[in-house]
């Protein structure tokens, strides 16, 4: 059988398995050991030798995927998450929300910019977009409606500003493509922390302006004085120094990714004892997450390591490149054709997954184009992050649905993300018209 067209086939038998509700994770590993047991076993005008195909398919996911969850930098994956869930029961989560909302209170839209700020800062220790939302969609949306906020605002504020946990270092995500592409994974955090902010501000500069011609849709709080603005910022420290142990260890060669997000977990620990606020249910609580988190994304790399295997052998990642570059169209032309297919995968695939299927195809088309990698990461992740609040899956929807219960129906928390939704299209486009956004940091702190 012909190895491009087996790869095409099994690319279109992994989005068929993904429509039906297949877990990702074993649809990914099925058509992969399928796909590897047909492109070894029929070679090209030859008959099937079913036997030939199994041993050597076998003898792959006996080794290879095992080898790469053995990989050194993947261990950053579960401290990171570790590091962010102990922050949350430690409960800085709170501290840094309640300063934000007594700066920002007093503006029209105040409580739902400070949503936003709380979620850039708790996605600075956090690393998951998924336990971002979470984590301020319990502190932030009653606060919302109990000022009379509408309901779709209060609650697609913080689904799509939880997404940020994807982009501002530590990102969960950002490590494993620095894995999978072999990209520095230090370059990678740092290109995403000024995309990141200009998410942020940008979500907090359209929930000012439609808060100021329409008030009914964020009424302001009550004053607060400013000793209190004040005495409310002693709270963000323990966030700060976390993300400074973390970023700054990086930055200034002391320690590697992995090697940061090892003292980022142990300071964490350290940070919550000191401040009394961890016990044993609570540190407990915080290992399970972290076990319960990292055996869902593990389970999605294994898989993806199979159907990265078969992909590899089939070669349609090289008929795909070539074809990509015979296209009479400008390289920015194909990136807005990608990012099309891109949002549009968003709508009903897992974000995790949906990058570790696209990756072998797609990094290859970008690199003949003569993009650099470290800004596709970007790219991909903010794509990601669309698909996180995208319908009908939307993850960080769901999350929030899960937080508020009945207080807010689905569909009025899906309307409420479309001015987000397209907030994130407007900085997509930036970042991709103005790739130095994501470049310059990593070019002047790791020449």
């Amino acid at each position: 059988m012909n190895a491009s067209l087996l790869g095409f086939l099994g690319l279109l038998a992994m989005l068929g398995l993904v429509a039906i509700r297949v877990p990702i994770a074993f649809g990914m590993a099925i058509v992969g050991f399928g796909g590897m047991i047909l492109a070894v076993g029929w070679p090209e005008g030859r008959a099937l030798d079913f036997e030939r195909g199994f041993d050597a398919a076998w003898a792959y996911i006996s080794f290879e995927p095992f080898s790469f969850i053995a990989n050194f930098p993947i261990v950053a994956v579960p401290l990171f998450l570790l590091m962010g869930y102990v922050a949350f029961h430690a409960g800085f989560t709170r501290d840094i929300y309640y300063a934000a909302r007594v700066w920002l209170s007093r503006l029209y839209g105040g409580l739902a910019m400070a949503s936003v700020a709380g979620c850039a800062m708790f996605a600075a220790v956090s690393g998951s977009s998924l336990a971002t939302a979470a984590a301020m969609g319990k502190l932030a949306v009653p606060e919302m409606l109990r000022y009379k906020y509408d309901k779709g605002l209060a609650t697609g504020v913080v689904a799509a500003s939880g997404t940020l946990g994807s982009l501002i270092p530590p990102s969960i995500l950002m490590v494993l493509y620095g894995i999978f592409t072999e990209e520095s994974i230090g370059q990678l955090l740092l290109a995403g922390l000024i995309p990141g902010i200009l998410s942020a501000v940008i979500y907090m500069v359209m929930i000012y302006v439609r808060a100021r011609l329409n008030p009914a849709l964020g009424p302001r709080a009550e004053a607060v004085g400013w000793l209190d603005r004040f005495v409310a910022l002693k709270g963000t420290w323990s966030i700060i120094v976390l993300f400074l142990i973390v970023m700054g260890g990086i930055y200034l060669g002391i320690v590697t990714p992995t090697e940061a997000a090892a003292v980022g977990a142990a300071g964490a620990f350290v940070l919550g004892f000191l401040a009394r606020r961890l016990d044993r249910k609570n540190t407990w609580a915080a290992l399970v997450e972290t076990v319960r988190q990292c055996a869902n994304i593990f389970a999605l790399v294994l898989g993806a390591k199979i159907f990265v295997g078969f992909i590899a052998l089939t070669g349609v990642a090289g008929v795909i490149t070539t074809w990509a570059t015979t296209l009479e169209l400008s390289p920015i032309m194909v990136m807005v054709m990608l990012s099309c297919i891109f949002i549009f995968l968003g709508t009903f695939m897992d974000p995790l997954g949906m990058m570790l299927v696209t990756l072998p195809v797609v990094t290859p088309v970008i690199s003949s184009l003569g993009y650099d990698l470290v800004w596709f990461g970007v790219i991909m992740i903010k794509f990601l992050e669309i698909g996180l609040i995208t319908p009908p899956v939307g993850l960080n929807v769901f999350i929030l649905k899960g937080v508020v219960g009945d207080k807010v129906p689905l569909e009025t928390i899906f309307k409420g993300i479309l001015w987000f939704l397209l907030m994130d299209i407007f900085t997509l486009a930036i970042l991709i018209a103005f790739p130095e956004i994501s470049l310059w940091l990593p070019k002047q702190l790791m020449r």
